[in-house]
């Protein structure tokens, strides 16, 4: 008996992302787990859900910056992070860790 064939796709996270409250929501997310390099790639597949050039134009950054800073190993300076975020029409919030 032949086995069938198990056919895999490149999950992207931007296609998945339809609502403001869903951007929010997995950013948040992002920000829980701590890891630098998730936030980056998260803010990254929001500005891919919304539209890159449209983020590199209201930034001020290149596209292509924008696409290698915020890919997952890309290091992207705060400053670069903020400024997407501020783009994107989403706002860090800050509350006390509880221990």
């Amino acid at each position: 008996m032949k086995k069938a064939k198990v056919k895999t796709v490149p999950w992207d996270a931007a296609e998945h992302l339809k609502t403001d409250e869903d951007m929010a929501a997995y950013l948040e997310a992002a920000i829980e787990d701590g890891d630098p390099s998730v936030i980056s790639a998260a803010v990254g597949d929001i500005a891919k859900a919304k539209g890159m050039s449209q983020i590199a134009r209201e930034t001020g950054l290149g596209r292509e910056s924008l696409y290698k800073a915020l890919s997952p190993g890309g290091n992207p300076e705060f400053a670069t992070i903020l400024k997407v975020v501020r783009a994107l029409g989403l706002k860090f919030h800050v509350e006390a860790a509880v221990h």
